[in-house]
């Protein structure tokens, strides 16, 4: 057996692989706002979503507490890339104004079609083949440049050719999302295996 010594380090960021999301926001003017993310796990219905400070997207979700989150496949990542040095704020951050640029039309910019959405304000984004409708439950403020926002899903949204005929189960075989690996887009590639109590499990046989 190889002995693998390991290296101690300290890379700039810590995204060793977490899901690409468009959030759907509605802002002061009512006009929608969409910025990308990669912060997000979930429990049960309950999403736990990492938001920075100085983003438009928190400033909307504290005024006015209702969100999308849209998952793109991994042939979006350029529109995902798109808007990914924008923001939604006329005042540009000091901290950003080096890179980040102001967008008002995050959709147009991206070459995205908002579509409305059933329970929330927020559009969703349509050729996002999952979609989730939340609304704010709680946001956690003093954890450096971010807050943690946890809400809650009213509804899923799913085009059904990701769907396992006749249930309500995202079959993982149909559907990919973009995985953010440090600062890289990727695929989910192939199945290695799954958990027994897999809802699709035999689905693919």
């Amino acid at each position: 057996m190889t002995t693998v010594r390991h290296l101690d380090i300290r890379p700039s960021v810590l995204y060793v692989g977490t899901p690409v999301m468009l959030i759907g926001t509605v802002n002061p003017d009512g006009t929608p706002n969409l910025a990308p993310a990669s912060s997000y796990w979930a429990l049960g219905w309950m999403l736990v979503l990492g938001l920075e400070n100085d983003g438009q997207t928190q400033r909307n979700v504290r005024e006015r507490p209702e969100l999308t989150v849209n998952f793109p496949p991994p042939g979006l990542w350029n529109a995902v890339e798109a808007i990914a040095d924008t923001t939604g704020r006329v005042d540009v951050p000091p901290a950003k104004a080096a890179r980040y640029r102001h967008v008002a039309d995050k959709f147009a910019a991206a070459g995205l079609t908002p579509q409305a959405a059933q329970h929330v304000a927020p559009p969703r984004v349509e050729e996002c083949a999952l979609q989730l409708e939340a609304r704010v439950a709680r946001i956690t403020d003093g954890l450096g440049d971010y807050a943690i926002v946890e809400a809650e899903v009213q509804a899923v949204h799913a085009d059904p050719r990701i769907v396992a005929p006749g249930t309500d189960h995202i079959d993982p075989r149909l559907w990919e999302p973009t995985i953010y690996s440090f600062r890289h887009y990727f695929g989910i590639g192939g199945e290695h295996g799954h958990r027994p109590t897999s809802d699709t499990a035999g689905a693919g046989a």
